[in-house]
Order: C-alpha cells, then structure tokens, then sequence
C-alpha cells in the first residue's frame, strides 16, 4: 500500500495509513522527477511525500 501526499495532507495520509493496516508507515520524500504527473491522494496538488509499508 502507497499513499502520495502534499504538505498539507501528511498528517492525514499517514493517520489514514496506521488506521487501514495497523502498521507503522514509512515516510519517504517524493522524487517527482521519477513521475511528474502524480497527485496528492487527497487533493489536486503534487504529491511531496509517500507513504507506504517496509
């Protein structure tokens, strides 16, 4: 499971992400050189961070 947010959204996307799985998420900063055209999961903006499993 991935989740890509904005500055605005972390708090959201990594609360979201504890409450679906149960497990402690791994905070990556975003390297939007690799694909320029990903959003933030809940909202229009680039997505600045992922989010995801181990």
């Amino acid at each position: 499971m991935e989740k890509f947010s904005c500055e605005t959204h972390i708090n959201q996307a990594l609360d979201m992400f504890v409450a679906e799985t149960g497990e402690f998420p791994i905070l990556d900063k975003y390297n939007s050189e690799d694909n320029l055209s990903t959003k933030c999961s809940y909202c229009e903006e680039d997505a600045t961070y992922i989010v995801s499993r181990k």
